[in-house]
C-alpha cells in the first residue's frame, strides 16, 4: 500500500538538489463565503532541476491549477512561488509577462501553430517577437533531439499531428527556457504519436538538461517522468520516484474521495 507524503519535498539524502520551482504554503480560492472553491489548499512542493516530474489526480484535484500557478499562468490566492530565486507571485504583470517569455516554456494538447509558418519559423516565432537570435548551435542540437530536421521547409498542414506538437516541443526548448510545462502535451495525439513525443520530453531531460512539469491523466505519459506527484482536493498526496506505468495505474484507481489509498 502506498503511503501519503508530507507535501514539502526536498532534494536526496546529503544533497539538496537544485530547485527550478517551488510552491510555499500555496492557496488558490475561487468565490466567497458558501461559494467558496478551494482548487490548492496549502501546498508546499519543489521541483528540482534537470528532471521530468508529472502532476496527476482525480478530475478537479488542482493538477492544473497549481501548473498554472507555478507558470505564473495564474495568480494564488496566497503563499508564495519562486521561479529559482525570483518570486513570481511578487512581480506586477509587465515583469512577469517578461519572465514567462523569457525563462519558462508552454506545451499545450493544442499545438498551436501558425499554418502559414513553416516548422522553423513557429520554432523561432517566439524569439522572432522578442528580437532575439536564437542560439544557432542549441537550435540545431534541438531540431536533432526531436527529429525534424528534414521536416523544417514544412508548414503544419503538411505535417503530422506527432510532428506537429514536436515542432510544439522544439517550440517551447529553443530558446533554452530555465523550466518547461506541458498541460497534457499527448492528449491530442494518438498513442503512436503520443510515445514520439514524450521520448522526446525524455530525451531533452537526459540529454539537454531540461527541466519539465507535465499534467497528464495517462499512467503511460506518467511512467516517463523521473517523478510523479499526486493531488487530491488540492493537496499533494504521494509521490513516486522512477514509476512504471503499472505503479501509477494502481495508484490512482486507489484513489477514494480524499485520494488517500483504500
Amino acid at each position: 500500500m502506498t503511503t501519503a507524503v508530507s507535501q514539502s519535498t526536498h532534494g536526496g539524502a546529503g544533497e539538496r538538489t537544485a530547485v527550478a520551482a517551488r510552491a510555499r504554503q500555496v492557496v488558490k480560492a475561487y468565490g466567497t463565503g458558501e461559494t467558496r472553491v478551494v482548487a490548492l489548499d496549502h501546498v508546499d512542493v519543489d521541483i528540482a532541476r534537470g528532471r521530468f516530474t508529472a502532476i496527476m489526480g482525480p478530475s478537479g484535484s488542482g493538477k492544473s491549477t497549481l501548473m498554472h500557478c507555478l507558470a505564473g499562468l495564474d495568480t494564488v490566492t496566497s503563499g508564495q512561488i519562486h521561479l529559482a530565486d525570483t518570486e513570481i507571485t511578487a512581480l506586477k504583470d509587465k515583469k512577469l509577462t517578461q519572465l514567462r517569455r523569457d525563462r519558462v516554456g508552454f506545451i499545450f494538447q493544442a499545438f498551436n501553430l501558425l499554418p502559414t509558418l513553416t516548422a522553423l519559423e513557429n520554432i523561432t516565432l517566439p524569439m522572432d517577437i522578442a528580437g532575439r537570435k536564437p542560439d544557432a548551435g542549441w537550435l540545431s542540437q534541438v531540431v536533432d533531439t526531436v527529429g525534424l530536421a528534414d521536416r523544417l521547409k514544412h508548414r503544419p498542414t503538411e505535417l503530422s499531428g506527432g510532428q506537429q506538437q514536436r515542432v510544439a516541443v522544439a517550440r517551447a526548448l529553443a530558446s533554452r527556457p530555465e523550466i518547461i510545462f506541458g498541460d497534457e502535451p499527448t492528449g491530442n495525439l494518438d498513442s503512436r504519436s503520443g510515445a514520439e513525443v514524450l521520448s522526446f520530453l525524455r530525451r531533452s531531460v537526459d540529454e539537454l538538461g531540461q527541466t519539465i512539469v507535465m499534467v497528464t491523466h495517462d499512467p503511460v505519459a506518467a511512467s516517463h517522468a523521473d517523478r510523479v506527484l499526486y493531488l487530491a482536493d488540492g493537496v499533494i498526496v504521494d509521490e513516486m520516484e522512477r514509476p512504471t506505468a503499472d505503479q501509477v495505474l494502481d495508484r490512482m484507481k486507489n484513489f477514494d474521495t480524499r485520494g488517500r489509498t483504500s
